[in-house]
C-alpha cells in the first residue's frame, strides 16, 4: 500500500460536556497538528498515490472551516462533543466527501484508505481511519 501524508494545523475553542473532562467541560482553547494519510494500492500514471499539491489545498481548506472558532457554536457538531476523535472523523469525512466528488484529481481515483491524526501535543494524539469506495 502507498500512502501520502500532508500536515496542517488549527486552533480552535470548545467545551466538553462529561464528568470524564473535568476542567475540559469549561470553554478552552486547542491547537492541533493536523495529519491526513491517503492510501492505494496502486500509483497513477506519473508514478503518485495522489498529488500532494491538492491534497495539502483540500486539507488546507477544511481546516480554515475549523480555524480559529468556538466549536460549540457550528451546528454540525450540535449535541455532540468536540473530542479529539471526532473532530478526526469529521475531517476525514468532508476529506472523503471531496475525493468523490472529484477534488483530488485522477489520482484520487485509486485511493482506498484515509487517515485523519489530530496531534494535541508531542505526546497524544487521536485519529480516524476509513476506507475509500472509489469508482
Amino acid at each position: 500500500m502507498f500512502t501520502v501524508t500532508v500536515r496542517d494545523h488549527m486552533m480552535i475553542a470548545h467545551s466538553l460536556r462529561g464528568d470524564v473532562f473535568g476542567p475540559a467541560q469549561r470553554l478552552h482553547g486547542a491547537t492541533f497538528v493536523v495529519d491526513a494519510s491517503f492510501a492505494g494500492p496502486t500509483l497513477d500514471d506519473d508514478g503518485i498515490v495522489v498529488d500532494i499539491g491538492l491534497a495539502t489545498d483540500e486539507l488546507h481548506g477544511i481546516v480554515d472551516d475549523f480555524r480559529y472558532r468556538n466549536l460549540d457554536d457550528d451546528p454540525a457538531f450540535t449535541g455532540r462533543n468536540t473530542t479529539t476523535e471526532a473532530l478526526a472523523r469529521a475531517i476525514a469525512d468532508r476529506l472523503a466527501a471531496r475525493i468523490h466528488r472529484g477534488a483530488f484529481g485522477p489520482s484520487g481515483r485509486n485511493l482506498t484508505r484515509l487517515t485523519v491524526t489530530l496531534h494535541e501535543s508531542h505526546v497524544a494524539w487521536a485519529g480516524y481511519e476509513r476506507a475509500l469506495w472509489t469508482g
